[in-house]
C-alpha cells in the first residue's frame, strides 16, 4: 500500500549516474552515460517533496514535485526541465512492496507516448530510476533513461 512517506528515502543528496538512449524510440540507438547529482527535500510535512538534478553534461538542470493524494493513495511526479523551461504532463502511480510503477501520456518528437516510471532497489544508500515509452499503448516498453542513485559521502539518508 502507498503512503504519504513513501519517498522519504529519497530526502537529501544523491551522486547520480545517468544512462540515456541517444534516440529515446530507437531500439536499436546507442547509449550515452554521465554523472550528476540530487537534491530532495520534503514539503508539506512529507507528503511532498521537490529534487533537483543537476546535469552538467547535459547543460541542463531539472525538477521533480512529487504529490501525495491521500484520497486515491496515489502520487503525481511533475518534471520540469531547464532547458524547455516547462512542465511536462505528470505521472501518476504508487508503491506495492519495494517498487514504485508511474504511468502518464506525453508526446516525444511528435509523437503520442505512453510514458513509465519505475522506482526500485531502495536503500538508505541507494535508489533506481527508469523512465520507459510505449507508442503502441502500453502493450510494448522501450526503456529510454536510467539513473542509479548512490548517497551522497556524509549525507544521511532520508
Amino acid at each position: 500500500m502507498s503512503s504519504a512517506h513513501d519517498f522519504d528515502f529519497f530526502h537529501g543528496d544523491w551522486d547520480v549516474l545517468h544512462r540515456r538512449r541517444t534516440d529515446f524510440l530507437d531500439p536499436d540507438s546507442g547509449w550515452e552515460e554521465f554523472s550528476g547529482t540530487s537534491r530532495c527535500r520534503p514539503l508539506f510535512d512529507g507528503t511532498a517533496n521537490l529534487d533537483e538534478i543537476d546535469m552538467p553534461h547535459l547543460s541542463a538542470k531539472g525538477a521533480t514535485l512529487r504529490l501525495f493524494d491521500p484520497a486515491t493513495e496515489r502520487w503525481s511526479l511533475n518534471w520540469a526541465s531547464s532547458i524547455t523551461g516547462t512542465l511536462f504532463p505528470p505521472v501518476f502511480g504508487r508503491f506495492e512492496g519495494e517498487r514504485g510503477d508511474f504511468h502518464g501520456d506525453d508526446t516525444y518528437d511528435g509523437k503520442d507516448v505512453r510514458v513509465r516510471f519505475v522506482w526500485s532497489g531502495i536503500s538508505p544508500t541507494t535508489a533506481r530510476w527508469e523512465q520507459a515509452f510505449s507508442v503502441d499503448g502500453g502493450e510494448t516498453w522501450l526503456t529510454d533513461w536510467t539513473m542509479a542513485f548512490t548517497r551522497s559521502s556524509g549525507t544521511p539518508a532520508g
